[in-house]
């Protein structure tokens, strides 16, 4: 009989973390929503999401140790899922209102107000899936639901062989933007899988069924 993977949805205080749980246990995970340290460490998987100011999600996150579970899990090769602002804070900084915040650091760049003519982009969209996508594998042309008014407009992760490249998925609101990044056991999307229909569980069971 297979295990069904445990995945805790980390709860700090930002993010739609019940409906994240209701996907995640759609998708076939174990899911719990948990703060505790330990649990955050020991599950297959983690779920980051985030929701509000780049500036106050971080500050959220370090309140309840989320960066340090965050480095732990990825220094062991845990695999962490990261959502909307939960992508953005993984980044080196985010700039909101002329605010330049650091962010967590575990891709380098920044995250900044999209060129776009009507802020926030906000409905159903279209994406790029890079080759070998695991996260996009059988979906690579559903649409998925995105809210926000800043993302990553660049990528300057400079990987050198052996390690595996990244594989980018984009999206184009006004100029395009990052729409998710798999990256060895981190993985994140600017959308809200939870809020994608059918398509956003689909991609959720992707990344469950990646979990070792």
């Amino acid at each position: 009989m297979t295990r069904t993977p445990k995945v805790a949805v980390f709860d700090y205080e930002s993010g739609n973390v019940h409906s994240a749980v209701k996907a995640l246990a759609a998708a076939g995970a174990d899911a719990v929503l948990t703060r505790n340290r330990a649990e955050a460490l020991e599950a297959d998987g983690l779920v980051v999401p985030g929701v509000g100011a780049f500036a106050a999600v971080r500050d959220a996150l370090h309140a309840h140790g989320g960066d340090e579970i965050i480095d732990r899990r990825l220094a062991g090769g845990r695999p962490v899922l990261g959502i909307c602002v939960g992508m953005q804070v993984l980044f080196a900084h985010g700039v909101e209102r002329g605010v330049d915040s650091e962010g967590l650091g575990e891709w380098p760049g920044a995250v900044t107000e999209l060129n776009a003519p009507v802020l926030p982009h906000m409905g159903w969209n279209t994406v790029s899936p890079g080759d070998d996508s695991v996260l996009f594998r059988g979906i690579e042309e559903e649409r998925f639901y995105f809210v926000h008014s800043y993302g990553a407009q660049s990528w300057e992760l400079d990987v050198i062989p052996p390690f595996p490249q990244p594989v980018l998925t984009w999206t184009t609101y006004g100029d395009p933007f990052l729409a998710a990044v798999e990256n060895g056991p981190l993985s994140a999307t600017q959308f809200h899988p939870e809020k994608s229909g059918e398509a956003g569980i689909q991609l959720l069971r992707n990344w469950i069924g990646s979990l070792s």
